[in-house]
């Protein structure tokens, strides 16, 4: 069982244009999707296509229509009410698969509902193999909300089953996540087992870890060595492995153990929205399956190049994907 957390769930609405985005123009979109969306949400869309057992937790009402497209996926939930409607997102894409994002900030989640998120979170995570924390954070959560909860799930049941720990995320709260820091009295690290930047992301923790020859996103996706030097500081700050996603360019996968660069040949992209987490998916597939870390690195580009070929936020089963396909390379970490 993977289990999910969304503390900022979205639904999200993807307009397809004809043509390039026209500031400040009239255009007329060729179609509009919409689906339940937020990072953790779409993990385990993604691994309920695939016939793999997932729950999500999230916020949301019974009647929210985030939670009313999950049940029409047959996407297992467990909900807070927190008594506001959840936030809608909509991406604009173009041909090629150009895509500009526009997210609402979501309702406010006070202390009281995110202590409440958290309890259900430890709730229904008990025998789990993996938690996954994914995707922004609400007004009113602080950045450590991700560093807190895992210290959380490792010390929620002396005795029982630690679930691995994955954690996807941007800005603060991810930084935050990978430095996990403590109150003194903590026993426990707050720092993930699999951490899920792509490029850019993975430039600024680099910065942050101390990385002495730190490169920008675009060197990053255009030197593969460079992308598991970054990640390799990562991984020596305490994180257990890094999945970095370098966009068309593919991805690398650096533990404690060996790197990796998998690439996968180039496919007609129509959107790239979610495409980074049904990579996450698509990891999590393979490890739950007990593969190899290069073959769960295989079957993440896999799934992330099928989703940017899918419109929308659609994500991909296993037998729509071509890991036989991917091409594998070990590298030197530094």
């Amino acid at each position: 069982m993977i289990v999910t957390l969304t503390a900022n769930p979205s639904l999200d609405r993807t307009v397809a244009l004809p043509g390039p985005l026209e500031r400040g123009e009239v255009q007329r979109a060729v179609s509009v999707r919409q689906e339940s969306g937020g990072k953790g949400v779409n993990v385990s869309r993604a691994l309920v296509t695939s016939g793999l057992e997932t729950l999500a937790v999230l916020p949301g009402a019974e009647s929210d229509p985030v939670l009313a497209g999950l049940r029409e996926e047959g996407v297992p939930f467990a909900s807070l009410d927190i008594h506001e409607p959840l936030r809608t997102n909509v991406a604009l894409t173009e041909p090629g698969g150009v895509t500009t994002k526009i997210n609402e900030p979501g309702p406010l989640l006070g202390e009281e509902a995110q202590e409440a998120l958290i309890n259900l979170l430890l709730e229904r995570s008990r025998g789990a193999s993996w938690v996954v924390l994914a995707g922004s954070l609400p007004p009113g959560v602080p950045a450590d909300f991700y560093a807190t909860v895992t210290r959380r799930l490792r010390n929620a049941d002396a005795g029982a089953r630690v679930p691995m720990i994955a954690v996807d995320s941007s800005g603060a709260p991810l930084a935050a996540a990978v430095a996990g820091e403590a109150p003194a009295t903590a026993t426990v690290s707050g720092k993930p087992d699999l951490l899920k930047p792509n490029a850019e992301e993975l430039a600024e923790l680099a910065a942050a870890a101390g990385f002495s020859s730190v490169s920008t996103a675009e060197e990053l996706e255009a030197d593969p060595y460079a992308a598991a030097a970054a990640a390799a500081a990562v991984v020596r700050s305490g994180v257990g492995a890094v999945l970095a996603t370098l966009g068309s360019k593919g991805a690398v996968l650096v533990t404690a153990d060996g790197a990796w660069l998998a690439t996968h040949p180039p496919v007609t992209a129509v959107s790239t929205v979610g495409a980074g987490d049904s990579s996450l998916a698509g990891y999590l597939l393979a490890a739950s399956q007990g593969a190899a870390p290069a073959d769960c690195l295989r079957q993440a580009v896999a799934h992330g190049a099928a989703a940017a070929s899918l419109p929308g936020s659609t994500v991909p089963a296993v037998h729509q994907t071509t890991p036989d396909a991917v091409t594998i390379t070990a590298l030197r970490k530094d």
